[in-house]
């Protein structure tokens, strides 16, 4: 474990929970055995809270970046200075970086974890049909890797119909015809069925989304990483189905945080 001493570099986790987080164990192992002088810290900031905090740790002089989980990572797009495109498309961001002018430049890198992550397990999203639950921050950037890495369709889903349909127009204007929104997630016909949304996270959740409502080769993927099997997932365990879960997405994106920050 990394000694903390004055010259330490911080790097802050932001969300709301946070107990749940997994990235502060899998990151700062990496930077111990690279021998880098820094930490990644888990910070609890209530939504009401997110602007006064985030002004404030821009003005920490010995704080380098910041990475934002549930429910931030649309809000922080319009905290940082600049953007990348495929955040703009996706409307949130996961990790901002202090440039050595003082300003915040901000990426996602869910997406791209996603599907790797999916890819490594053997299940390659091209030319599949895809049936994506939630359009919010991590659902918005899943949307984007999906939709990059050559996906037949994608069907999305949300509860709010103004944030699905923000996010669909977005995306049908950049992907024509492989886009479609909906009020209820298609299933019937879905190779792959993606819960992006927090339900999962405590044992009381409604599941996201029936998987008795699956075809047999349809693989599950859900984005939650605690706990690490989601009744989400042990549900279609028991029918048969492939299930993936949520700690691989962000075990792929490690290298990228790496290379983001210049760790």
């Amino acid at each position: 474990m990394t000694v903390i001493g004055g010259a330490t570099r911080l790097y802050a986790l932001l969300g709301d929970p946070i107990a749940q987080v997994r990235a502060p164990g899998l990151l700062n192992p990496v930077l111990t055995r690279r021998g880098t002088d820094a930490v990644l810290v888990p910070v609890h900031v209530p939504a009401a809270a997110l602007p006064d905090v985030v002004a404030g740790l821009r003005r920490v002089a010995n704080l380098d970046g910041m990475l934002v989980t549930v429910p931030h990572k649309a809000a922080l797009l319009g905290l940082a200075d600049r953007v990348t495109d495929r955040a703009r498309l996706a409307g949130s961001v996961n990790a901002l970086r202090r440039e050595p002018d003082g300003t915040w430049s901000a990426d996602t890198f869910d997406g791209d974890g996603f599907v790797r992550a999916l890819v490594a397990a053997g299940h390659d999203p091209r030319g599949r049909r895809v049936c994506l639950v939630g359009a919010g921050g991590a659902g918005s950037a899943i949307a984007v890797a999906l939709l990059d890495a050559g996906v037949a369709a994608l069907h999305l889903t949300d509860t709010d119909p103004a944030r699905l349909a923000a996010l669909g127009g977005r995306l049908s204007e950049a992907y024509p015809d492989r886009v479609h929104g909906a009020s209820r997630p298609r299933l019937a016909d879905a190779d792959l069925a993606v819960n992006a949304t927090p339900l999962g996270l405590r044992p009381t959740d409604p599941p996201p989304f029936p998987v008795a409502e699956l075809p047999a080769r349809a693989v599950v993927a859900d984005i939650i990483m605690s706990p690490a099997e989601t009744p989400l997932l042990r549900a279609a365990r028991d029918r048969g189905l492939a299930a993936h879960p949520g700690e691989p997405m962000l075990a792929h994106q490690i290298d990228g945080y790496l290379d983001f920050f210049g760790l």
